[in-house]
């Protein structure tokens, strides 16, 4: 079981006396103890570095604060580099992966030092005429066939558009070793919000032992290995959350069965991009409920919409939901929460049992701290809300403001209305 917990009704009113809802609402004391969580799990390999993946949460206040607890960022486009490089971060701090990536963006990568995460054997040649191939650079791997942990399959990495086949692996390092290249990584992403204890150290497995074949066939040597992300959060309060610290040690056990014995480059940096664990749980949508409908069932309606945050509209995802000021009472009301989009799949929750909801009352969307506000969209003309951080010491901060209608027509031109 995982207790789901938010901020009291108390600070949401202190908040929305200042910032109207909905907003999106981050724990800095929650994320500075995610980071650090990582780092003691991980700590027994001295160059671990969890790369946070900016898609996830993509604001600069966020980012610094897991800058100043020892972390880097992971990009994947030109504006995700551009927004690590403006928080301060270069070099080895950013892990550029990417896939069917423009010239421009693999151009700024090599410029920022970036490490870069190859996607593609034929992104071999175009990187080199777009950027310069580095001495040392990452390929991402695909294996294939059924992605098992102990005796269930978690998923088919053969069905995702990412990385190199095990044959592709070795012809693309062959090839970038005749073109200079010194030092290789490995990385592969092969299923999405894990909370099996054994998700990590089964992938780490794999990973340990190609990079073992790929030094025993061609000499290629290794400056680290990418878990990459995929390890998740209990969304629901019956589930059980990632163990981070047994997780840590059992890739511990397959580092020093697997790879240390195999010496396949000196010290291997062992490396995670866990953005959606970090992130996810230290957030909340904060909204109100606006309307109430009787009709085939019973409907609140919040201030809130699909476009503030996707991942119940789009996948049926399920996230908690908490009326604040009535977490003691009892859950005896069938409803369904909708926002105003003119879409029937604009639901926050179905046929959820919750406490008596009265108009006015505040709603605490539990878990959307990562991939929340960052897929937000302006269907309907609909805009996006505010973000605050909610400080370690109980103040708070708006740390994006909400959009404005100016916003939303700054990029078109009214001056010429005749095509």
């Amino acid at each position: 079981m995982t207790e789901k917990t938010c901020p009291s009704l108390d600070v949401i009113r202190r908040i929305s006396a200042e910032i109207p809802t909905p907003f999106h609402l981050y724990s800095e004391r929650g994320l500075r103890e995610r980071a650090r969580g990582l780092n003691r799990a991980f700590g027994w390999n001295a160059g671990y570095k969890e790369y946070f993946a900016v898609k996830a949460t993509p604001n600069p206040v966020i980012l610094n604060i897991l800058r100043q607890e020892g972390c880097g960022v992971d990009c994947s486009s030109l504006t995700e580099l551009m927004l690590a490089e403006r928080v301060g971060f270069s070099g080895d701090e950013i892990m550029f992966s990417s896939n069917e990536t423009p010239a421009e963006e693999f151009e700024y990568a090599r410029k920022l030092g970036a490490i870069i995460n190859l996607d593609d054997i034929t992104h071999i040649d175009f990187l080199e005429a777009h950027g310069g191939l580095p001495e040392k650079i990452c390929c991402r791997f695909n294996p294939g066939g059924d992605f098992v942990v102990g005796n269930a399959v978690m998923g088919r990495p053969g069905d995702a558009k990412y990385g190199f086949t095990r044959e592709q692996l070795t012809e693309g390092v062959r090839r970038l070793m005749r073109k200079g290249v010194k030092r290789f990584g490995l990385h592969s992403f092969l299923a999405s919000n894990m909370t099996d204890n054994d998700y990590y150290p089964t992938m780490a497995r794999l990973l340990f032992r190609t990079a073992v074949e790929l030094h025993e066939e061609l000499g290629a040597e290794f400056f680290m290995i990418n878990l990459s992300g995929g390890v998740g959060i209990p969304y629901r309060p019956e589930e059980t959350a990632v163990d981070i610290d047994l997780v840590g040690e059992r890739v511990r056990a397959a580092f020093d069965e697997i790879l240390s014995p195999a010496r396949v480059g000196g010290n291997v940096r062992v490396v995670t991009e866990l953005g959606r664990y970090v992130s996810g749980p230290n957030g909340w949508l904060i909204t109100r409920a606006v309307h109430e409908k009787n009709t085939y069932r019973h409907y609140i309606g919040v201030d809130a919409c699909a476009a503030n945050l996707m991942r119940p509209a789009m996948y049926g995802a399920y996230h908690h939901i908490t009326v604040l000021g009535k977490e003691n009472e009892p859950c005896d009301h069938l409803y369904d929460i909708v926002g105003s989009l003119c879409e029937n799949n604009d639901k926050f929750a179905v046929n959820r049992m919750l406490p008596e909801i009265s108009i006015g009352d505040y709603l605490a969307i539990h878990d959307t701290g990562a991939h929340g506000f960052s897929m937000g969209y302006n269907y309907h003309g609909r805009l996006r809300s505010a973000e605050v951080l909610l400080r370690e010491d109980g103040s708070f901060r708006q740390i994006r403001r909400p959009e404005t209608p100016e916003d939303y027509f700054a990029t078109l031109d009214f001056s010429r209305l005749e095509p």
